[in-house]
């Protein structure tokens, strides 16, 4: 596949994961690099939804460990259970954070994110990294992100 998306405007949220996970199938099929693999969904993601900040955190022993993204720099390493991601990686759930300065432990990397949605990445049963992507609008994710994400994320478990 050519390295150019067709991004999708004009529509609604769904129709766009729709039109954009064939397109990050594509892109990444054939290539056994997570790293490589896990920048280019960073970037398609990026793109296409004009987030503040999209990107992964690694799993390294006890924390994670940043990883490829988009967007403004990022804090570096993340204790187990701390923040919106640890909680994601201790807790093995998709964490939905409508206002992040109401969460408990939120650990503030940029001043101008203000609702965030973590997803664990799997390898087989095992967590290896998260997903993580910030909006600078209060209540931005939903359901429809949590849906279409575990799919998208499932796609790096190849």
């Amino acid at each position: 596949m050519a390295e150019d998306l067709i991004i999708t405007t004009n529509v609604d949220k769904e129709a766009q994961y729709l039109s954009l996970i064939p397109q990050i199938a594509s892109l990444i099929s054939g290539e056994q690099d997570l790293i490589a693999n896990m920048a280019n969904v960073a970037a398609a993601l990026k793109e296409q939804f004009k987030w503040f900040w999209v990107g992964f955190y690694l799993v390294k022993g006890d924390e994670l460990v940043l990883g490829p993204f988009q967007g403004p720099v990022a804090c570096t390493r993340i204790k187990k259970g701390k923040g919106v991601c640890g909680a994601s990686w201790q807790q093995n759930e998709v964490l939905i954070v409508p206002d992040v300065d109401q969460f408990p432990g939120h650990i503030a990397c940029a001043s101008a994110s203000r609702s965030e949605i973590v997803l664990p990445v799997y390898r087989g049963a095992e967590i290896i990294a998260v997903l993580d992507v910030d909006s600078e609008y209060l209540s931005h994710f939903d359901g429809v992100d949590a849906k279409y994400l575990k799919e998208i994320v499932s796609l790096l478990d190849a």
